[in-house]
């Protein structure tokens, strides 16, 4: 017999629409549609019609939270007329989903939804944010020892924890927390430590949570040998007479970035990079490993410029990284100026593991400088050193000099001088400063008798001060002061005193303060220069600068008589430091004069 087919019907329509045992009725309005993307992922795709958006209406969530939303929340975009109930509920689904994820990332667990208006707003009632109730920060690994440095170190990095209890939770606050506690744990001793695990324990009902971190230091690490690749003309002698570590040392992430600027600064490698390798069963030496480029050896410059001081320059350099084979460094030049030409070589030896660096050097002048004709050679040794923010130059050089005033040779002068100079830094920037001072102390003499023509004792002294004045604005400070001892018509004038020009007392031509002898300005025994200038930064790298600047060099005291300059100008931040050009009227001559310097390289 032949079934009929309507008990199966029937069947199939009341268990598509009645409840098995069991179960709740299902309304049929929460089932989304098939077109409905809330509660099935669909691809995005441009909507063909604009519905427009939803409005965000939450005035407990600060502007920042808002703005996130605005720029994240794709689900704000409407896909259809919110005409009815059904669109409304669809809509809700997809923007609780969405909006609850993204505010979960700022401490909100619990916010509450509603659609509301015409045209819709989407008000949010955020509920309580949530706050860090409690931190703990375990340690495993040689750190979690008991020896007294131990347990400073712990209670350390538990003192820098970046979200403390009573802070908001963010997910980024949290992420950023855990990645700078960890940083602070391998910058020293524990190269290999990591975060074993992490945990945030989130109570939505009472808006509160518990952090928890775990850290294994791994062992604590030593420097090791230092390996180099890379090297073709220089050896690995020269990369070690660089280093700020020496084996044995504890590791730390500033000895490796100090070495890596130290030979980033040198003049043999073009890049630099070091790695100390951080395998835990090599912790007691680990091989500090440097990877270089060489820069190349020798290198023809030219440059030209132009300066208010010493007028048009020209010059032409050559250098040699590599000379003799050796590593020592050839820098020379013939520059010609308007006023003055000089031709130079000097030769710089690698440093000494105790970071002394040793230089030669030899120098021919022809200058010709408010009417004094001079010709001056020498020659001479450096030995210099820096430690930390001071930098310390002893010298001895021996000179020989002509000077020619009204066109008569009037004398020649010798001497062998023994020099030490002090220059100490401490600014926030040492190419633009704003904050800081900087200080430059020099002693020195000769004997007569031992290759000079007078006995004689040379002391000079320049500081300058950069005081900020709010954000951008600054006050700088300058002054200087020299003073020698000896007869000054047996001396050349590299060891006696002139001033006025671009960088000493501006209003007054290069070098016009100082002695009168004949037509010609020659050297004094005494120096005096102080200077105060306001600088407004107020236009990205340009600025606008005022000052008062006076000074003399003379000979005894009741011949010195300062001479003041005042004026305006503009600066530049140049990458170099910061360039400037001056109009200054000087009160002695009673008469205005630009300062400028202005130098290329190619």
């Amino acid at each position: 017999m032949r079934p009929t087919l309507l008990p199966l019907l029937l069947a199939c329509l009341l268990g598509a629409g009645l409840p098995a045992h069991g179960q709740e009725a299902v309304d049929p309005e929460d089932v989304p549609d098939a077109a409905d993307s809330g509660d099935l992922p669909l691809p995005e795709a441009p909507l063909a019609v604009d519905h427009g958006r939803l409005v965000i209406e939450a005035p407990d969530l600060p502007g920042p939270v808002l703005e996130m939303l605005e720029r994240h929340a794709r689900s704000l975009e409407l896909r259809e007329p919110l005409d009815d109930e059904r669109a409304e509920r669809r809509t809700l689904r997809r923007v609780r989903r969405e909006i609850t994820e993204l505010l979960a990332t700022e401490g909100w667990f619990s916010p509450q939804f509603d659609v509301v208006g015409t045209p819709p707003v989407l008000r949010i009632e955020p509920g309580v944010r949530t706050t860090i109730a409690a931190v703990n920060i375990e340690f495993s690994g040689e750190l979690a020892g008991e020896r007294r440095e131990q347990a400073e170190r712990r209670e350390a990095l538990r003192a820098g924890w970046r979200l403390p209890a009573g802070e908001p939770f963010r997910q980024a606050d949290w992420s950023a927390a855990k990645q700078v506690l960890l940083e602070e744990l391998t910058a020293r001793d524990y190269a290999s430590g990591v975060i074993a695990d992490s945990r945030a324990d989130i109570d939505p009902d009472s808006a509160r949570a518990e952090l928890t971190v775990a850290l294994d230091s791994g062992p604590a690490f030593r420097f090791g040998d230092i390996e180099a690749t890379g090297l073709a003309l220089h050896d690995l002698d020269l990369v070690k007479r660089y280093a700020t570590i020496r084996a044995g040392d504890p590791y730390s992430t500033e000895a490796v970035l100090a070495f890596e600027r130290a030979l980033l600064a040198s003049p043999y490698f073009s890049s630099v990079q070091i790695l100390a390798d951080p395998d835990p069963t090599r912790a007691g030496a680990t091989p500090v490993r440097v990877a270089v480029t060489e820069a190349p050896s020798r290198r023809l410059s030219f440059g030209a410029g132009l300066s208010s001081n010493t007028g048009y320059r020209g010059e032409v350099g050559w250098s040699d990284n590599n000379l003799f084979g050796q590593s020592w460094l050839l820098n020379s030049a013939v520059r010609l100026e308007q006023l003055r030409q000089i031709a130079f070589a000097d030769v710089m030896l690698p440093p000494h593991a105790d970071g002394y660096r040793d230089s030669f050097g030899v120098l021919a002048e022809n200058a010709d400088i408010q009417d004094l004709i001079t010709k001056r050679v020498g020659v001479g040794v450096v030995r210099a050193r820096l430690r930390g923010d001071i930098e310390i130059r002893h010298s001895l050089s021996l000179q020989r000099e002509q000077r020619e005033i009204d066109g008569l040779v009037q004398s020649t002068q010798q001497s062998l001088a023994a020099n030490t100079s002090w220059t100490w830094r401490r600014v926030d920037d040492l190419f633009n400063p704003h904050d800081g001072w900087v200080l430059n102390a020099q002693i020195g003499g000769g004997l007569k008798g031992v290759l000079s023509d007078a006995n004689f004792l040379r002391g000079y002294l320049k500081a300058q001060w950069f005081i900020p004045v709010g954000r951008r604005d600054q006050l700088i400070l300058r002054g200087e002061a020299g003073l020698t001892g000896g007869a000054t018509g047996s001396l050349p004038q590299d060891f006696l005193f002139r001033t006025g020009g671009a960088t000493t007392v501006r209003g007054y031509d290069y070098l016009e303060l100082g002695v009168r002898q004949g037509s010609a300005i020659v050297g004094g025994r005494a120096l005096g220069v102080a200077s105060v200038e306001y600088v407004h930064w107020g236009w990205d790298q340009w600025g606008a600068a005022v000052f008062v600047d006076a000074g003399d060099a003379a000979d005894s005291r009741k011949d010195f008589n300062p001479a003041w300059g005042a004026g305006a100008g503009v600066r530049w931040r140049s990458p170099a430091g910061p360039i400037a050009f001056d109009l200054a009227y000087g009160e002695r001559e009673r008469q205005w004069r630009p300062h400028f310097s202005l130098s290329i390289a190619f």
